[in-house]
């Protein structure tokens, strides 16, 4: 028995001893791989440390430095955010010769407190893109592809973003002389670049509106409703959902209440938890509600009090998601409780509501929108 205990020694050492195999690192393309695939399900912070293990490996990596800039601004790091975009660009060390246009369109959207420095990075954005596209017509004979639209789409995106500062009253560009001249040009070669643009035109509506040319502006509007609004909610040609409030604030300027009503009914078919959806739908049954109180006349035979109430409950709606989701835009909730303020002095009550009802309007889309006899809505 004494024996057994200096050989079981013996075994355990000669064990200890083995040398350890050391783990294989994943490689760059499995990291990017699965960086890219935690952003699309964002999880943004998880897919930062898959972005800096790359950088660990491959310090110059600009897939990763582009990736780490927007999870930093999906996470609220703007600062980091912003130097990592820097990073990508001359003169900083490492910087590629021709930077991604992505990183130039971030910076651009990160500089809000220099209009300046915004409007050089989406002009820089516009010249890379725009090489791009001539090398990609020269390699394709002219051919149409997915990547072109969307070299297209990203041009006419850094175009408009440049009017929007040039336009924007925060900044003393919009008192310059140029500017009315400028956003002309930079929406003409939007335009040129793509015609049916949804953004650009929406953004020519605006001009025309600053310009008091109200008809031309609500031609924009229908070229640019048009080309989309018959389309399957699940579309992919459909634009965005920020482009498609966008327009129905502008259809809400111009007095457009149906096609705006309409624009929000596909939006909340996609997503009936947009705050700003509900907000824009109570909105717009507020002034409704006013103009029929108004003129004394009804809209499909709803009174001002009906309207008032689909106003009343939209509203009410969205505050409920809005306090929720811990909704970042608080002038939203000021305006909603300020008009459902207004709307209770004026004996609005909201609905009772019922279990499963929350966020079921759909009778009132039926009744205020109304059509003409081949099925279009009337725009005017």
């Amino acid at each position: 028995m004494g024996r057994t205990k200096p050989k079981k020694k013996q075994h355990l050492a000669k064990i200890q001893s083995e040398p350890s195999i050391p783990k294989e690192q994943p490689s760059v393309a499995a990291l990017t791989q699965k960086a890219q695939e935690l952003i699309v399900q964002c999880d943004y912070e998880l897919a930062l440390r898959f972005t800096r293990r790359i950088l660990d490996q491959d310090s110059s990596n600009v897939e990763a430095k582009e990736m780490t800039g927007v999870c930093l601004l999906e996470t609220g790091e703007l600062d980091e955010a912003k130097r990592a975009f820097q990073s990508l660009i001359s003169p900083s060390p490492g910087a590629p010769t021709v930077p991604p246009p992505s990183a130039h369109l971030y910076l651009a959207q990160l500089s809000e407190d220099d209009p300046r420095g915004a409007l050089q990075h989406y002009q820089s954005a516009v010249n890379i893109l725009s090489a791009q596209s001539k090398g990609k017509d020269r390699a394709m004979d002219g051919l149409t592809s997915d990547d072109e639209l969307e070299l297209k789409s990203n041009i006419v995106r850094a175009l408009v973003g440049q009017v929007e500062i040039w336009m924007d009253p925060q900044y003393d560009l919009c008192f310059e002389p140029e500017a009315e001249k400028t956003c002309e040009d930079l929406l003409n070669l939007a335009l040129q670049t793509d015609p049916s643009n949804s953004e650009a035109l929406q953004a020519l509506a605006s001009v025309r509106m600053s310009q008091q040319r109200p008809d031309d502006a609500k031609q924009c509007l229908d070229q640019s409703w048009v080309a989309w609004k018959d389309l399957e909610t699940d579309d992919p040609k459909l634009p965005p959902i920020p482009t498609r409030l966008s327009l129905v604030k502008l259809f809400l300027e111009l007095a457009l209440y149906t096609p705006a009503l309409l624009v929000l009914h596909g939006i909340m078919s996609t997503d009936d938890q947009d705050v700003e959806a509900w907000y824009l739908e109570g909105w717009c049954f507020y002034l409704m509600a006013e103009k029929a109180k108004e003129t004394g006349r009804t809209f499909d035979e709803l009174a001002w009090e009906e309207l008032a109430k689909d106003s009343r409950d939209c509203l009410e709606t969205c505050q409920v998601l809005h306090k929720n989701q811990d909704h970042p835009d608080k002038p939203i909730l000021d305006h909603v409780q300020e008009l459902i303020s207004q709307l209770e002095a004026a004996g609005i009550k909201a609905s009772p509501m019922e279990e499963g009802e929350e966020g079921d309007t759909e009778g009132d889309w039926e009744e205020v929108v109304s059509e003409d006899e081949d099925g279009d809505v009337e725009m005017s």
